[in-house]
């Protein structure tokens, strides 16, 4: 009883079912909105660190709690929208596998490509359109760092502001390879903000950078994924839907992994001296 109610607010709600992207139906769905986020968020987050650092003062300033109910509520946030998208995606599939057999599809290359002439209507979208809403919570991290640290990260702004981009992008042009980058995605922020949250409180940490790793086996599945969508797309008859869109997407992926590898490498160096 405890699992249908469960399957019945995440994947046959109404507002689920019947959920349509649509810049007069859909809150922050149109492309001056996005300009006008990304833009204050790099603005607001470059005048407070400019500010910060104008009044000399060496110490961060404390948040108290804040930060760790952030990462409670994002922890949270991102396992409803795993558990909701993975559901939903069986529901999809349960409920088109009837169309498929004329085009030859399988679950996975589904997973990986949305056949042309996919809209972005329906359970799979709505949690993708609850993904890109929940992009916006992530941009507080910046923030955090700034006031606690007096440190701003190239790397921060341009990681932040282009997976807002590339998840407003999912649901733009119906991307294929959206529903495998949420599902990986989701399941590392609930690791990692759950982590985040444990450590905040006070409890023990892992004995290795739990957080670096886990964002470093998510750009690699991620990579990969990239990959898988290629070779469907380049044997597919028709092709993949919003392959334009998810060319952009892989380089700005690729921008970020090469930027991420940098942090790393320096990361991992550090830490080799201080031992």
């Amino acid at each position: 009883m405890a699992l249908q109610t469960v399957k019945y607010w995440l994947t046959e709600h109404p507002n689920i079912v019947n959920f349509r992207w649509s810049p007069t139906q859909s809150y922050a769905s149109t492309w001056f909105f996005l300009f006008t986020a990304v833009s204050s968020y790099v603005i607001a987050a470059v005048s407070l660190h400019i500010l910060l650092a104008l009044t000399r003062r060496r110490r961060g300033l404390s948040l108290g709690p804040i930060p760790a109910l952030h990462s409670l509520a994002m922890a949270l946030i991102s396992a409803v929208i795993f558990v909701g998208i993975l559901l939903s995606a069986a529901a999809e599939i349960r409920d088109t596998r009837w169309l498929w057999r004329r085009t030859r599809t399988t679950a996975l290359q589904w997973f990986l490509c949305f056949p042309v002439g996919t809209r972005a209507s329906g359970r799979v979208f709505f949690w993708s359109y609850a993904f890109y809403l929940s992009r916006f919570l992530h941009l507080f991290r910046t923030f955090f760092a700034v006031i606690r640290r007096r440190k701003l990260s190239f790397f921060q702004l341009i990681n932040q502001s282009s997976l807002l981009c590339i998840s407003f992008l999912w649901l733009e042009y119906s991307q294929s390879f959206q529903v495998v980058a949420i599902l990986l995605t989701t399941v590392s922020y609930a690791v990692v903000y759950g982590y985040r949250f444990w450590t905040a409180i006070g409890l023990r940490g892992a004995c290795f950078p739990l957080v670096v790793n886990c964002q470093a086996v998510l750009l690699g599945c991620l990579t990969v994924c990239h990959v898988g969508v290629l070779c469907i797309h380049l044997v597919k008859r028709g092709g993949c839907n919003g392959i334009g869109a998810w060319l952009f997407n892989s380089v700005l992926n690729a921008v970020i992994s090469l930027l991420y590898l940098k942090f790393y490498v320096k990361t991992r160096s550090l830490s080799l001296r201080k031992q």
